[in-house]
């Protein structure tokens, strides 16, 4: 398609009646945008409880287990009679 074909398909398109918007376009995408809102809040509020809940079970397994300490040495045996 040459530029000319091409400037005419265009000033067609454009001279065409706009399409016609439904008139409660403006209502429908504030519910969308108030339900994607309130999932997005739901969605953050589940993560920090999930974050949260991973925090407390790690400290109260590290507050059972002592994971810092060492364990006793088994390499060398018991010195008895002495």
């Amino acid at each position: 398609m040459s530029r000319p074909e091409q400037e005419a398909a265009v000033r067609q398109i454009m001279e065409r009646a706009p399409a016609p918007v439904p008139p409660d376009l403006c209502t429908q995408a504030v519910h969308r945008g108030e339900r994607l809102l309130r999932r997005r809040q739901l969605v953050h509020r589940v993560l920090w409880l999930l974050a949260w809940t991973a925090a407390v079970a790690f400290g109260v397994w590290a507050a059972r287990v002592h994971p810092w300490a060492q364990p006793p040495s088994q390499t060398t045996p018991p010195i008895t009679g002495w």
